[in-house]
């Protein structure tokens, strides 16, 4: 069986009526499930987690655009996450029966065809990059929506697909093939967003802090607070809870503390075990031994021992 996990970005995080829309034409468009989906007001934006096969894949992808060109437009879409597009970034991952190369090929099937059905300027990143300094999402992404007319002039970000101009409210979309991300935030004690830009700056491998961490500092507004927003691209090489204690360690320079931490979209159950392990000095400890993975060997329904389902929960569908 083939699984690929899809986690399109889209720029609209504020609208439930636009946001429920679009989920429910990915829901109607085949058989790719849709494992979670996340949105946050402050950076005006909603990531979808999708599961399927190559076929199922690829047409939710396609309905998704088709939405997003209908209800976003960008030319008044403001919000804190950096942007380029209306659905901003699509990548491709390699769960089952499928590789990295696999994904990459699909990348760049789907990427031609949304810039020739949808008349977008497409780009293709990561291990379906067709130059190393496109590679970066963050490299393309530079400039944003505001700034793509004059950037996209340049022969160096000349689209891989689609047209050589942006579209006027859908912007640029990247399509790529990566390994597992984790989307990590932590939220200071702080209402100075100067701090998290300082911590980001101190943990992102790019300015010489951990390797496979990017990282960026953000404003909450809703909430007053600072937030290190981070993308994890090996979290067995970077753990979660090394990346926690940096900016704890950070913070307290600054003198503030982390109030809280979150995950956007799903995260592999191995890297919350390895925090599990870490603080609490677990010995001799095995992932064998956590139950829902016993049941799942025994071929068993796994329910969670802390969660009795109430008669209206199993009504609800």
């Amino acid at each position: 069986m083939t699984i690929i996990e899809s986690v399109p970005n889209f720029s609209e995080g504020r609208r439930a009526e636009v946001i429920a829309a679009i989920a429910d034409a990915v829901r109607r468009s085949g058989p790719a499930r849709i494992l979670d989906l996340s949105s946050d007001a402050d950076h005006n934006r909603s990531v979808l987690t999708l599961a399927g096969d190559t076929g199922g894949i690829r047409a939710a992808i396609l309905a998704l655009v088709t939405a997003c060109v209908e209800h976003i437009d960008l030319s008044v879409h403001r919000g804190r996450h950096p942007r380029m597009g209306a659905v901003d970034v699509i990548p491709l991952v390699p769960v089952r029966g499928v590789s990295l190369q696999d994904c990459a090929r699909l990348a760049a099937a789907i990427g031609e065809e949304i810039g020739r059905r949808f008349q977008i300027p497409v780009y293709l990143y990561e291990a379906a990059a067709t130059a190393d300094h496109r590679r970066d999402l963050a490299a393309i992404r530079k400039g944003e929506f505001e700034g793509f007319p004059a950037k996209i002039r340049d022969p160096l970000w000349k689209p891989d697909f689609g047209p050589d101009r942006v579209h006027p409210t859908a912007g640029c979309v990247a399509v790529g093939a990566r390994e597992f991300l984790i989307a990590y935030n932590i939220n200071l004690a702080t209402g100075d967003v100067e701090v998290a830009r300082r911590i980001a700056r101190a943990i992102r491998h790019s300015s010489g802090g951990l390797r496979y961490v990017k990282a960026m500092g953000v404003m909450l507004e809703a909430r007053a607070l600072a937030q290190v927003s981070i993308n994890m691209t090996d979290f067995r090489s970077t753990p979660l809870h090394r990346v926690f204690e940096m900016v704890r360690s950070e913070a307290a320079r600054y003198g503030t503390t982390i109030v809280g931490s979150e995950i956007v979209g799903l995260v592999p159950e191995e890297a919350l075990l390895q925090a599990a392990d870490f603080y609490l000095r677990l010995e001799g400890f095995e992932p064998g031994r956590v139950l829902e993975r016993r049941l799942e060997e025994s071929a068993l329904p796994a329910v969670s021992p802390s969660v009795r389902p109430s008669p209206r929960d199993g009504e609800s569908s």
